[in-house]
C-alpha cells in the first residue's frame, strides 16, 4: 500500500504530449514535470517554441524534449517514438492533446450549417480522433511490449452536450459564428475510443481514460466570459492550473483502478 504523496509521485516517468504548443499543451506539461516526468513535447510547429514551452524548459533544464511530428503522419510518429526512446526511455504516459479547436475569427469566415465545407470536417475528424487513435496505436504499442501504461486522451465537454450559439451572437461576423458540428463529434468519438482501447489493453496493463475540460480562460472577451458563466453551475470558466490535478490522477498510481472512464471537468456545465 502506498501513501498519498507517492501515489502522485511520476519520478522516472516519461509522458509523452501531443500538441505541445497549443494553448492546453503547456498545462499538461507543467503539470507531468512538476510531479517528477520527463516529457516528450510533439507538435508540428516546434521551429517556433512556445513562451509557456521555453519557460518550462528553463525551469527544468533537460527534462522537457521537443519533436516535430503530425498525429496524422504514421512515420512522423514512428520516429517520434524512436527519439523519445533513445533521449528519455520508452513512454509510460500518453496525453493525446493534438486537436483542432476554431474559435470565433481563427478561419476568417464563417458558415451557415448547409454550407460548411466537408474538408473542415475531414481535417477536425483527421486530427482530433483518427490522429490521437493513431498516436495511441504507435506508443501504445510500445507500452505493451514495456508491460503496461497510461493514455490519457483529452476531449471537451461538447462531446457531450451541443455549443450553445447564443454564446457567441455578439460577436460581429456575417454569417454568425458557427462553432465546426465536427468538433464535438469528433471528441465524443474519442470517448469511445478511449472505451474500446481500454477493454482491448486492459490485460496487457495499459488504462485508457479520457479527460474533458469544460472553458477555460484564454483571452475570450468579456461578453462570451459572461455568458458563459451564466451557464455554469460554478457561476465562472476554469482556470488553467484547475486541470493539472485531474490530468495527473489519471496519469499517476492514484488511478491505478481506473480505465475506460470520461472525468468531465466542466465546473457543472453538463449538469443542466
Amino acid at each position: 500500500m502506498s501513501n498519498v504523496e507517492s501515489l502522485f509521485d511520476l519520478g522516472g516517468k516519461v509522458a509523452v504530449v501531443t500538441g505541445i504548443m497549443g494553448r492546453l499543451g503547456s498545462v499538461w506539461a507543467e503539470a507531468l514535470l512538476e510531479a517528477g516526468a520527463y516529457v516528450l513535447g510533439l507538435d508540428q510547429k516546434v521551429d517556433v517554441v512556445s513562451d509557456p514551452v521555453q519557460a518550462l524548459q528553463s525551469q527544468y533544464p533537460g527534462k522537457l524534449h521537443c519533436f516535430r511530428a503530425d498525429v496524422c503522419s504514421r512515420s512522423d510518429l514512428e520516429e517520434a517514438l524512436t527519439h523519445c526512446r533513445e533521449q528519455v526511455g520508452p513512454p509510460d504516459i500518453l496525453v493525446n492533446n493534438a486537436g483542432i479547436d476554431q474559435p470565433p475569427g481563427a478561419l476568417g469566415v464563417s458558415h451557415v450549417m448547409d454550407s460548411v465545407p466537408f474538408e473542415i470536417s475531414e481535417k477536425v475528424f483527421g486530427v482530433n480522433t483518427l490522429g490521437a487513435f493513431q498516436c495511441a496505436q504507435v506508443f501504445g504499442k510500445s507500452m505493451i511490449e514495456s508491460g503496461g501504461g497510461k493514455i490519457i486522451n483529452i476531449g471537451s465537454m461538447y462531446g457531450t452536450v451541443s455549443p450553445d450559439s447564443r454564446m457567441y451572437d455578439h460577436i460581429d461576423m456575417s454569417p454568425p459564428f458557427l462553432k465546426p458540428p465536427a468538433y464535438g463529434a469528433s471528441k465524443a468519438a474519442l470517448v469511445n475510443i478511449s472505451n474500446y482501447l481500454a477493454t482491448h489493453w486492459a490485460p496487457y496493463g495499459i488504462q485508457v481514460n479520457t479527460l474533458s475540460p469544460g472553458g477555460v480562460f484564454g483571452g475570450q472577451d468579456s461578453t462570451f466570459k459572461k455568458k458563459f458563466a451564466e451557464r455554469v453551475p460554478m457561476g465562472r470558466m476554469a482556470y488553467p492550473h484547475e486541470l493539472k490535478g485531474p490530468l495527473l490522477f489519471l496519469a499517476s498510481e492514484a488511478s491505478s483502478y481506473v480505465t475506460g472512464v470520461e472525468l468531465v471537468v466542466d465546473g457543472g456545465f453538463t449538469c443542466w
